[in-house]
This record gives C-alpha cells, structure tokens and sequence, in this order.
C-alpha cells in the first residue's frame, strides 16, 4: 500500500533551540526550520527525521536515532571531546569504561543522550 510513499521517523524533545544546537553543532547534522514549528534532521545518506517540541515530553526509553560510524573508538574519542557522556551498562549489554559494547556476535555499540534525554547510538559499520 504504502512501498512507493517516502516514509520517515520522529521523536519529542522538551527544548527546540537546544535540540538544534546539539544536533547541529555538536553532531554536525544539517537542520532544517519547519514552518510547523518543529525540526528536520537531515543527513545526505538517509531521509529526513522530525524533532517536535512536546511540553510533557518524556524521554524515551528506547534508542530514537541510530548512526553508523567507521570506527567508534574515533567517533566516541571525538564526542567526548565535545562533552558528550556515554551511558555505561551493566547487564544483559555491558559496556567498557569509554561506554563501548564490544559485543562478541554483534557490531560494536556505544550509547548517549540528547539534552532531552532521548537514547542516541554509534553502531561501528565493519
């Protein structure tokens, strides 16, 4: 029914201007002002991802927005720098001091958040 639609995703944030800093100024995405008052996400290799305002956001508790990286040692290093902090986990997934999964059947894997608190992940693309 809908395999010739453009389709794409969308997630809540409490604050739009720090959204828009975070996304573009410290991760580099392109952003896009909406008249509708919200945000696109915009990348060359993918489609675009809204980021609306909601006055009771709640981050979610699941990842809103992956990104595959050549090497995450180097993209974890570089947002580090930036201030970023990387979750650390201790179960089912455990991470390393710097915030990586080393999974042994999986790609590597490193969680943060965004000022709203939305999950955020690196996935190494080997």
């Amino acid at each position: 029914m809908f395999e010739d639609h453009i389709i794409f995703s969308g997630f809540s944030v409490d604050d739009l201007d720090a959204a828009q800093r975070f996304y573009g100024k410290i991760l580099g995405l392109s952003i896009k002002d909406q008249p509708m008052g919200h945000l696109e996400l915009h990348n060359q290799n993918s489609t675009p991802m809204v980021i609306y305002p909601k006055k009771d956001h709640q981050p979610a508790s699941f990842t809103v927005l992956n990104i595959l990286v050549r090497k995450i040692e180097e993209s974890v290093a570089q947002l580090r720098a930036k201030g970023i902090c990387f979750e650390q986990y201790d179960g089912e997934l455990q991470t390393d001091a710097k915030g990586i999964c080393r999974n042994v059947n999986g790609p590597k894997l490193a969680w943060f958040k965004d000022p709203a608190g939305n999950i955020i992940s690196l996935i190494e693309d080997s």
